[in-house]
Parts: C-alpha cells; sequence; structure tokens
C-alpha cells in the first residue's frame, strides 16, 4: 500500500537527489524536443490524432466482439488463445506452457504487463531462468532495480552509474563510453538468445481482423525474443485490441512519435501464428490479462483504457519531472499511471496519486489519443474524499457550524492568530508549512475594521 505520507517521504528523497534530477531532466527534455519536432513536421497533427482516438475508442466500444474475432483468427492458423482473469492465473499458464514444453531458459522483450504480473518472480520460484532483453530492462535486472519510466526503464541511470551497476553485479570489464557498454550488453544478451528454450513477449496492439500481435521496438530484441527460441508467448490486456490495420497504420505514427521522437521505429512484427519455416517458433500462444481491466471498461474511467504507452504525459508532467518514477510505486508512473493504478490496484491502496498532479493539463496536451487525464484524476479525488474523507467533512461540517455563530467565529479567528505562524500550523495543516511559509494573518481583521470606522 502507498500511504500519504510515504509518498511524501519518498518524493522529499527524489527531489534532493541531484544525479537524479539531473538524469531526470535530461531524459524528460530530450524526449519532449524529440517528439514536438516531429509532431510539428506533421501537417496533419490534429485530424491524425483525432483519428487515432477514434481507433482506440471503436476497438474500446466493441471490445468484447474484437477480442474474440482475434481468438478465432489465431486459432484458425494454428495459434492457441488463453484467457487470464488475474496475475495468478496469467502465470499459472506460463508455468504450464514450460512445464508442458520442458522449458527452462526464456528471454524477454521489454513488457509493461509482465512487469504488471511480476512473471520473472514467478517463473523464478519455479526454477526458471529468464533474461531480460531489452537495454534498459537488462540493466533494471542486473541492478535489482525497478523501471522508472513507461518507455525508458533506466531514465532515472546516468551513464556512469549504468557502467558501475554492470561491473560490479554482471562482471563487466571497465568501459568509458556509452557504445562501450552497449557492447558489452549486445555480446552478454546473444549468448541468451542461442541458448533460450522459449521467448516471451507483451504486445502494443493486437489486430482483431487478423489476430496479429503487434510489437514496436527499436533494438530488435522484440524480433529475434519471437523468432530463435522454438515456443514464443506473447501477454498483452485485453484493451489493446484495435479493430483493423487501417488503424494501425493511424496509431503507430503517432506511439513512435510520441515515444521516442521518430517517424517509425526501428522494427515492427505482427505475429498471429507459429512459423511456418523452420528457424522460427514453433509453438505461439498468446495470453490475454484482464486483470481489472473488466472492471475499468464497466466503469466512468474506460477512456482510460485507450493509452498506447507512449509515456509522452510523463515527459510533460511537472510533477513527474521533479520526483521520476520511483516514488510512484508502481508498474504505471505519471499522469496515467495515477489513474491506472488505482483502478487496477484498489484506490485506498495507491490514495495519493491522483492527488500528485498540478493538474496543468500538460499531460492532455502530450497524449496522442487526448486521453482527459486532468477530468479522471479530479473525478478519483472526489471519489477519495467520498470513501475516505470523514474527517474532511466533519471539520468542513464543524467550519461551517462555526461561521454562521459570530461569537464562535470569533473566538475561531483569536485562536487561529495565536496558534499560527508563517513557520509552522497545528496539525492537521503543518504539511504547508513543511514546504513554504503561511502568509500572515492581518493585524487587523475586517469586522474590527467595520466596527471602529462605523459605530
Amino acid at each position: 500500500m502507498l500511504t500519504t505520507d510515504k509518498f511524501r517521504q519518498s518524493a522529499r528523497v527524489a527531489i534532493n537527489d541531484s544525479q537524479l534530477q539531473t538524469a531526470i531532466q535530461r531524459a524528460t527534455s530530450r524526449a519532449n524536443e524529440g517528439r514536438e519536432t516531429m509532431m510539428d513536421e506533421t501537417t496533419n497533427r490534429a485530424a491524425l490524432r483525432q483519428q487515432a482516438r477514434d481507433a482506440r475508442l471503436r476497438g474500446l466500444r466493441d471490445l468484447p466482439e474484437l477480442l474474440e474475432q482475434a481468438e478465432a483468427a489465431i486459432q484458425a492458423m494454428g495459434g492457441k488463445v488463453l484467457w487470464a482473469l488475474d496475475t495468478a492465473e496469467a502465470n499459472k499458464h506460463v508455468l504450464n506452457i514450460c512445464r508442458q514444453h520442458k522449458l527452462k531458459r526464456g528471454v524477454k522483450s521489454k513488457s509493461m504487463v509482465t512487469e504488471e504480473i511480476q512473471l520473472l518472480s514467478a517463473l523464478k520460484t519455479a526454477g526458471i531462468e529468464m533474461i531480460e532483453t531489452d537495454l534498459g530492462e537488462f540493466i533494471v535486472q542486473v541492478s535489482g532495480d525497478h523501471p522508472s519510466h513507461i518507455t525508458m526503464p533506466v531514465m532515472h541511470l546516468t551513464k556512469e552509474r549504468i557502467r558501475d551497476v554492470l561491473m560490479e553485479k554482471d562482471g563487466m570489464p571497465y568501459a568509458e563510453t556509452a557504445e562501450d557498454i552497449t557492447a558489452y550488453a549486445r555480446q552478454r544478451l546473444r549468448q541468451a538468445y542461442l541458448e533460450a528454450d522459449f521467448g516471451v513477449t507483451g504486445g502494443n496492439f493486437i489486430i482483431a481482423e487478423t489476430g496479429h500481435v503487434i510489437t514496436v521496438t527499436n533494438e530488435g530484441n522484440g524480433r529475434l525474443t519471437t523468432t530463435i527460441p522454438p515456443v514464443h508467448i506473447a501477454i498483452v490486456g485485453i484493451e489493446k485490441i484495435i479493430p483493423t490495420w487501417a488503424d494501425f497504420i493511424t496509431l503507430v505514427q503517432l506511439l513512435t512519435r510520441s515515444a521516442t521522437g521518430q517517424r517509425l521505429s526501428v522494427y515492427v512484427n505482427a505475429i498471429n501464428a507459429p512459423s511456418p519455416a523452420i528457424d522460427g517458433a514453433q509453438h505461439f500462444y498468446l495470453i490475454l490479462l484482464d486483470n481489472g481491466r473488466s472492471d475499468i471498461y464497466a466503469s466512468e474511467y474506460v477512456e482510460s483504457l485507450a493509452c498506447i504507452r507512449c509515456g509522452a504525459c510523463l515527459n510533460t508532467c511537472p510533477v513527474y519531472q521533479s520526483i521520476g518514477g520511483h516514488v510512484y510505486d508502481s508498474v504505471y508512473p505519471g499522469p496515467i499511471g495515477s489513474i491506472i493504478t488505482p483502478l487496477l490496484y484498489g484506490k485506498k491502496n495507491a490514495s495519493p496519486l491522483p492527488f500528485a498532479s498540478s493538474l496543468c493539463g500538460a499531460c492532455k496536451s502530450a497524449c496522442p489519443v487526448d486521453i482527459n487525464i486532468p477530468d479522471m484524476l479530479l473525478r478519483l479525488r472526489q471519489d477519495l474524499q467520498a470513501e475516505q474523507g470523514n474527517l474532511w467533512r466533519i471539520g468542513m461540517a464543524g467550519f461551517g457550524f462555526g461561521i454562521r455563530h459570530p461569537l464562535l467565529y470569533r473566538t475561531g479567528v483569536a485562536l487561529a492568530k495565536r496558534l499560527t505562524s508563517k513557520n509552522t500550523l497545528p496539525r492537521p495543516f503543518q504539511g504547508w508549512t513543511d514546504e513554504r511559509d503561511f502568509p500572515g494573518f492581518a493585524q487587523q481583521t475586517f469586522r474590527d475594521w467595520w466596527q471602529k470606522h462605523h459605530k
């Protein structure tokens, strides 16, 4: 459970970490500049954004039918589709596949969903080795850390810190440049591919009309993960379904521009069946994960499921820019994570997150599918106050009673002036003066002035 005190304490530590601040500002500034450059050259920017939004909302509107359509298409091509209600069932499916095929060593492409279900932990408990093959995720795995960003897992680390981690925990020889570090990781991961007997990926989209699972990557690890090992397991949230290839063509233009500042990523893979050739995966499984998404689908927050995980809202958010991703204590940080996390794991378990926003609207402006993030954050705040705000309601009721009775009001004002200084407010308001000065009271109240001049 993420409490308000824990969130504030972690945020304070992050803000005072100069290395972290340097890494965050460098990464988010570069990402924002790249996104703006790519979007500015798009002549039909507003129309493209609206088309992308329409594609995602149509996918959500017809979600049950589209999922069944994709399932039928995959099965017709020889693939297998498994449904997982929650984390436990998803991991159970993976372990059953491993037992069925006697799998002991796997490689994994970058996937938020596998982080969500804690797949690596489940495999480790079962004695199955799994290596992350995305460079950032590999560094995170070696360091025993967690990703801090949706698309840039180690954006919180400087090059020097990454070098030190790999030298200390993976035996890398001293490396001076980023190119040397990358060369070491490439050599290290190449052997993992050759030894793997299964590969695990997520999926950026599922195209209903043909059943293709789409992965969009830059490093090539996704393609190697799906083609070298004999078994490929894709784990994808049910919300990733889109109706047609035409919708994908629209969405991928905005995904790559928003996520990495590219016109198109280096690799786009589409898989809906076992490989017909001898050098591809001979078995293909798609695990469709619910894990609370059906509840969101049936709620007023259904629009949050339209997220395409580009990370643009994180890069533009002044709160994220100040504290980074680890403070959110969630697989999904930043503005969209402040909506998704409470909805997936329970509002009481992540109650500080909807309040971790200035509501400036930068996230909505950056979102390629125009999700109204500020509006949903406000609604979540209202929900939390309704569920947990008894003390607040009692306090406001007491305040209302006091201002309706002149004697109580005058007494309260006098006490407040005595008990309050610019540096310290009484409980439970001291959180304000922990961070800033409180404006001082006027020497004379309006009531006193009125009585003095209008006798």
